[in-house]
């Protein structure tokens, strides 16, 4: 048995023993309960939170949002003013709603007022916080991607399973509202509208090199210590973390200490919707090879132009290349289909999608273009974060499942690590190791800096050492 293999079956044995809180949740007292809502707690409050996971949370009169927290005390107190206001405005009282404030997201989790929890924080604080949800045996909505590494996506994804929680993933295009054509588009190629599929083609956005890297003092209402968190510990500067006067797009999604930049932030969009298509959701290549360009200077260290050429049991091809258009585009032996978010965005800083149409085949038949009843038809979920809400009261799958998100993040990370080693990379999707490359393979973790990162989670403590 290999390190990786024990830490994962003792992990999953300590989750077997966890002591879940002795209050019972309201979501689970049914219509006897003093409050027939599901209490949320925002963990994060950023661009995304502010300009998409509350708002389409909050809408649904099912869920209330109860408790913020952030490590930047200016944005928490702004989440709890934006979170009140809007409660303010659809519910007619000043009253409605006294939102409470956290610093530590593990005070949050200790509250048994709290059924689920949306965690809308940097990318290197997706995976740790979500475990720790788990054994809270709290509901959890997390931000894509998954995970900053292969190791701690598959830890994540047991330990979801194991405790049993409700766990959604803010890959956003499996839902109806607002890009209907993804899921038409899968369907249409599960249901073999162009033939065999032989090649998957995947165009995503790209960052650019710069950023100022001249440290600068920390500012008094942040927390920079547990805003680094497990990685290493830099000098402050503004560009590497967040603004401090808006909402803008923040320079972490930049810096490689903190995520892998495009081929995550969007690969695990497009690259879920072509394992959705493809029926791959829950395994993933087995052989990749990449090229890439990556700064020489600057703060920003994430890739530049790039090329990755992977190739799945089924014979199938994807290609994802910075150059390609915004999009999935399936290639089969009868026809091809491609799809894209078109004009609609999430947020207002999204990335330019270009001219990419919404949906574009060549199959001319309508008659083609039609789902039949007995044709193989996908989950259908009108919204991601109502189809979360929804699943929280029925106890059943998301549509974005730990699973499901973790292989379509894990094809992302190892197209990062294709960019660094050179070659052609044999993947065991079983195992989720490379075949006969320890250079590759000493990627698929990074180091804990003390006292954060699963490795310091009090209760796996010990065991992830082992």
């Amino acid at each position: 048995m290999n390190r990786r293999s024990a830490i994962k079956k003792s992990l999953l044995a300590t989750a077997a023993t966890v002591a879940f809180p002795t209050i019972v949740p309201a979501s689970v007292l049914g219509k006897d309960a003093p409050s027939n809502k599901l209490h949320i707690g925002q963990i994060g409050f950023g661009r995304i939170a502010r300009g998409h996971d509350l708002p389409e949370t909050m809408k649904n009169d099912v869920a209330r949002v109860v408790a913020v927290c952030d490590v930047d005390s200016k944005r928490k107190e702004l989440g709890k003013a934006y979170i009140e206001q809007y409660y303010r405005e659809n519910k007619g009282s000043d009253t409605f709603m006294d939102v409470k404030m956290y610093d530590d997201y593990r005070e949050l989790l200790a509250s048994p007022d709290i059924d689920g929890v949306i965690i809308s924080t940097p990318d290197h604080w997706h995976a740790q916080p979500a475990i720790e949800a788990a054994l809270a045996g709290k509901d959890i909505y997390l931000q894509k991607p998954t995970s900053l590494t292969v190791a701690e996506g598959r830890m994540m994804s047991d330990i979801v399973h194991r405790t049993g929680v409700v766990f959604q993933l803010g890959s956003q295009q499996r839902s109806t509202d607002p890009w209907p054509q993804f899921r038409r588009a899968c369907e249409l190629v599960r249901n073999g509208r162009i033939g065999k599929i032989e090649r998957v083609e995947i165009g995503l956005p790209s960052d650019p090199a710069g950023g100022d890297p001249t440290p600068m003092p920390v500012p008094e209402n942040l927390n920079y210590d547990m805003w680094l968190g497990r990685t290493p510990y830099v000098p402050y500067t503004l560009e590497r973390v967040h603004p401090q006067h808006d909402f803008s797009r923040p320079g972490w999604l930049r810096c490689e200490q903190f995520g892998a930049g495009m081929i995550t932030g969007w690969g695990v969009h497009h690259i879920d919707i072509a394992h959705w298509g493809m029926g791959t959701e829950f395994t993933g290549p087995i052989e990749l090879e990449a090229t890439a360009e990556f700064p020489r200077e600057g703060l920003w260290t994430v890739h530049g132009p790039y090329r990755v050429e992977s190739r799945y049991a089924n014979g199938v091809t994807m290609i994802v290349d910075g150059e390609l258009p915004n999009g999935v585009h399936f290639y089969g032996t009868d026809g091809d289909i491609f799809v894209s978010r078109g004009n609609v965005a999430v947020t207002a800083n999204d990335p330019d999608f270009g001219n990419s149409p919404a949906f574009k085949t060549s199959i001319k038949d309508k008659a083609q273009l039609e789902i039949g009843e007995n044709d193989i038809r996908l989950y259908d979920s009108p919204e991601q974060h109502r189809n979360w809400l929804d699943c929280m009261k029925s106890r059943e799958l998301t549509i974005s499942p730990a699973e499901v998100a973790h292989r379509s993040c894990t094809a992302c990370l190892i197209s990062h690590i294709a960019m660094k080693v050179p070659g052609k990379l044999q993947w065991d999707p079983v195992n989720e190791r490379f075949r006969d490359n320890d250079a590759a393979n000493r990627m698929l973790s990074r180091s804990q800096r003390y006292p954060y990162g699963y490795d310091n989670i009090p209760v796996l403590a010990g065991h992830a050492r082992k």
